[in-house]
């Protein structure tokens, strides 16, 4: 006869990395202007918008902490679990978004991207269809900055899990 007794174990998870460089504190002129550039390019774009541009490039680009921290802010924003989770694959789930969104997460990932050619005419016009000048001007900004945060965040091992909304970087 078996006891069906419900065992209580903890699994420790793998010790998060060490940080190579705390560039920040380094050359924090080169911070702040990056965090002014940031916040120039944001202005006038959608915020729901921004975050899931700046969550798709992180997953491209594979940096764990901008992925933690924008998807942290997209939920305190009011974004839907589902939305986020379906993102890595938006092609599939294209159901979720709105044409305008497709047609930037598109630009992004072929902005993102660029070591599979230039930027393709047909991706530029879908979102030249769904943006004003000013506006797409902006979501350029947007998608340049948030690879430069994801190369800072991957080459210097930023660690993820310690963000919280609001919070600075």
């Amino acid at each position: 006869m078996t006891t069906n007794t419900q065992q209580t174990t903890t699994e420790a998870y793998a010790s998060a990395s060490t940080p190579r460089l705390e560039w920040a504190e380094l050359v924090p002129d080169v911070y702040k202007a990056m965090v002014r550039l940031d916040t120039a390019a944001r202005q006038g774009l959608d915020p729901t918008l921004y975050e899931l541009v700046k969550i798709r490039a992180s997953q491209i680009n594979r940096c764990a902490f901008c992925i933690d921290m924008h998807t942290k802010d997209a939920l305190a924003a009011g974004e839907s679990v589902e939305r986020i989770v379906q993102l890595a694959a938006w092609e599939e789930s294209r159901h979720f978004y709105t044409v305008k969104e497709l047609a930037a997460l598109e630009l992004t990932e072929a902005v993102t991207v660029l070591t599979d050619g230039f930027v393709p005419d047909a991706v530029y016009e879908r979102a030249a269809e769904h943006f004003e000048e000013a506006e797409l001007a902006r979501l350029i900004a947007a998608i340049t900055v948030i690879n430069a945060w994801n190369r800072f965040g991957v080459t210097c091992r930023a660690t993820p899990g310690n963000y919280r909304p609001g919070q600075h970087v």
